[in-house]
């Protein structure tokens, strides 16, 4: 049986999408909770479990037993890790809200530099991943992947980012959950939505230096070739999507519509 809930307000809330991340997600967890800890902040985590085919439902009831700042949730049917996000910030309390990889393959002690670039006025802070590749070859691949991704985001998209699809991301929740639902993708496109709608609505953001660093004890989910056919299809939705949106807006702005 957890504690009761602390009275005191969260300041910042931690969403932890979880698919498939048995091996490494109670190790992962200890770190991040040391550093919210030596942050010095109220801080919860919310847990969103997305049907693994794994152990991870069972690590995740073992990690919020008897924390009353840790909450879960468990799917019945896999949703994908952008709808999973969505969920977690919409039951998020603390004053900033985000999301992080919890492979930490951007390390969790670069959370303190993200809130602070938050705590400076921005309305959003994200990682910026400086690579360290390696020589496997996977690796390579995606990278190079990487890379011709943000170019591609950069010729498709008038925004001012160069690493939009990291998967750490914080914002003042008082001026993200608007944004957040006019999101669409499930999948991993919701990275780079959740960036373009940001921008379009006014929002200031920031991308912090983070050194990325591929773990090889993982076995990744992304499927490169499929995952790469799906962005572009994706971004090929959306930006269909924002015509339409902006040619109703024009006939609406008619005289006698």
């Amino acid at each position: 049986m957890n504690p009761p809930p602390s009275t005191q307000p969260v300041d910042i809330s931690v969403v932890i999408a979880c698919y498939m991340e048995e091996g490494h997600l109670a190790d992962s967890v200890q770190q991040l909770t040391a550093t919210l800890e030596a942050m010095g902040r109220p801080y919860e985590l919310i847990f969103i479990e997305d049907k693994s085919k794994d152990r991870t439902a069972d690590v995740i009831r073992q990690l919020v037993q008897g924390h009353a700042n840790r909450r879960a949730v468990f799917h019945e049917q896999n949703v994908g890790r952008g709808g999973t996000v969505t969920e977690g910030f919409l039951l998020a309390k603390g004053r900033i809200v985000g999301f992080l990889d919890i492979d930490l393959e951007v390390h969790c002690k670069f959370l303190p530099s993200v809130i602070a670039a938050i705590d400076q006025g921005a309305d959003g802070a994200t990682a910026y991943r400086n690579y360290a590749v390696g020589w496997r070859p996977t690796a390579l691949l995606r990278h190079v992947l990487s890379s011709g991704y943000r170019k591609l985001f950069g010729w498709c998209f008038d925004v001012p980012f160069k690493d939009p699809e990291t998967g750490f991301k914080f914002f003042r929740r008082d001026r993200i959950t608007d944004v957040v639902v006019q999101t669409r993708d499930k999948a991993w496109f919701w990275d780079s939505e959740i960036m373009i709608l940001a921008h379009q609505a006014g929002l200031k953001l920031v991308e912090v230096p983070c050194r990325f660093e591929r773990r090889a004890d993982k076995k990744s989910t992304v499927r490169v070739f499929r995952d790469v056919w799906r962005y572009l299809v994706a971004i090929r939705a959306f930006r269909k999507r924002q015509r339409d949106e902006r040619r109703d807006a024009a006939k609406a702005a008619r005289p006698g519509a």
